[in-house]
């Protein structure tokens, strides 16, 4: 994916393929089998390729020395194959399309850093890697625990609010038949009269119209609307209240007043926050996109569905793609450790912070939990969340910063990462431009 996307394009089905394929991918088929090798093989790789590995590579790009520049590790033949945050360092039978050859070759990267490799080295490398890289060092094979049991999760499945499926109640029978004007009134009724109170008298309409503002557009009415509902009330007081209410969700402040609820859910800001505290000078586009959504009485599925894989779904019109990509921001904001060193560690936070969201929003529960251990009271291992991981970790987030000279302080890798600016297919006209 070129753009923001998402984990849940269309369908539960889909899904749940996606998932199944992550986990498989992840958690099935972690350990590369080691090739046969030939003892012509083993010997050149053992004299001529891992000794030069351990005395030129180990050190800043290892498990065992813990260092890992760039995401790179060159410990075993899947860390090499799997490479880092450019690419695979080793493409068997390709030298030239090999990072790692580049690199000692001073093509692309320099590495060792600071002088060249002899030649004699160089040429072992690539006819190495013209052999196909065989490689003895394989990953050993590691056996993935659940704590979690068929049980707990049929459990978390029977307790937990956020799996349970809608029931539908049928109204309670009331002694005030009269007081009820609709199917909502007959269960606030019903609760009442178990709970032996009586319901309030009605209010004045004054007061409905102060309560009816304020709670769909956040202001007061104004004189004039006072006067013009008061005497309406007269007439007819259920007529009065679906014209106001009517000609109040027609409002653009409608959407501005609760717009903001879920702006507030999809921890909108306009700057990364924490330590170093950098702007997102194109977040008001996705602030708007909300507000229009909720004003153009959107679909509550498809508010989902832009916000998740917008960038995946067909539009019509490049003013509709535009949307499409601006609803993606949902992905994009959220609190960002910009003075991270590690780039690797940079993005895995960002996906944490991704998947961290997504959950919490659209699931009604946390999963970044199992970052770090099977959360067992909602029962979610951590094989799920590395599957989610992985589909995360392949996507390419845009933050809608151009690029600029922020200092020294910010490393190269996320100064990169934050100043991905997607062109719109359509340009917006300037916010400022009151003209």
């Amino acid at each position: 994916m070129n753009i923001i996307s998402a984990v849940f394009p269309v369908g539960t089905n889909l899904t749940m393929r996606i998932l199944t394929a992550i986990l498989c991918l992840l958690f099935t088929a972690t350990t590369i089998i080691a090739d046969e090798l030939t003892p012509e093989e083993l010997n050149f790789f053992e004299a001529k390729i891992r000794p030069v590995l351990i005395r030129e590579c180990y050190s800043c790009h290892s498990n065992k020395t813990g260092n890992a520049r760039g995401g790179l590790k060159l410990d075993t033949k899947q860390l090499m194959h799997l490479g880092g945050e450019s690419g695979p360092a080793i493409v068997p039978g390709e030298p030239e399309e090999s990072l790692l050859y580049s690199a000692i070759t001073h093509e692309d990267f320099a590495m060792p850093p600071k002088r060249k490799l002899s030649q004699k080295i160089i040429n072992d490398f690539k006819t190495w890697i013209e052999m196909g890289a065989p490689d003895p060092r394989v990953n050993e094979v590691a056996k993935v625990n659940s704590t979690i049991t068929a049980k707990d999760i049929q459990q978390a499945k029977e307790s937990f609010w956020a799996y349970q499926k809608a029931q539908y109640t049928p109204p309670h029978n009331v002694e005030r038949t009269d007081w009820p004007r609709t199917t909502i009134d007959r269960y606030i009724l019903a609760k009442l009269e178990q709970a032996e109170l009586a319901p309030s008298d009605d209010a004045e309409p004054y007061k409905i119209l102060r309560r009816l503002t304020f709670d769909l557009i956040g202001l007061p009415p104004t004189p004039e609307q006072l006067a013009y509902f008061e005497a309406a009330w007269k007439t007819d007081p259920d007529k009065a209240v679906e014209y106001v209410v009517d000609r109040l969700l027609s409002m653009d402040q409608f959407g501005e007043r609760w717009g903001r609820h879920w702006l507030d859910v999809a921890r909108y800001a306009e700057s990364t926050g924490r330590e170093v505290n950098m702007t997102y000078p194109q977040a008001w586009r996705y602030r708007d996109y909300v507000i229009d959504s909720f004003n153009a009485d959107k679909p509550y599925d498809r508010f989902v569905q832009e916000q998740l894989a917008g960038d995946l779904l067909p539009a019509k019109t490049d003013e509709e793609w535009t949307e499409n990509l601006v609803a993606t921001t949902f992905l994009a904001i959220g609190s960002k450790n910009v003075n991270e060193e590690n780039g690797s560690q940079f993005a895995a936070d960002v996906v944490d912070e991704q998947i961290d969201a997504t959950s919490q929003v659209f699931l009604g529960m946390s999963v970044s939990c199992a970052r770090c251990h099977d959360h067992k009271f909602d029962a979610i291992p951590q094989t799920d969340y590395y599957a989610l991981a992985g589909i995360f970790k392949n996507m390419k987030t845009y933050f809608g910063r151009p690029q600029s000279d922020y200092g020294e302080f910010i490393s190269t890798v996320q100064e990169r990462q934050l100043s991905t600016l997607l062109v719109m297919p359509v340009e917006d006209p300037n916010p400022f431009d009151m003209s």
